[in-house]
């Protein structure tokens, strides 16, 4: 039982230590950021700021929006 709960005490410290760095960083938690886009109400993908195909991305939404035939993103 005790190795159980050093086990479990350990994981949560690291959970710690790890959203900490996250929340210094002060960058924002994202996915693949390369997979499918995932698009907001406007049309525009929801990508974060600090993605760095960020401007790849918009630049296929806005290409994919131009070519649909109503002109708007699928």
């Amino acid at each position: 039982m005790t190795l159980l709960l050093l086990t479990l005490g350990l994981f949560a410290l690291v959970m710690l230590v790890m959203s900490v760095g996250v929340i210094v960083s002060g960058r924002c938690l994202r996915g693949s950021c390369g997979g499918p886009a995932i698009l907001d109400g406007s049309g525009e993908p929801v990508t974060c700021a600090a993605c760095p195909n960020r401007e790849r991305l918009i630049a296929e939404a806005r290409q994919r929006a131009a070519s649909a035939p109503d002109g708007a993103a699928l």
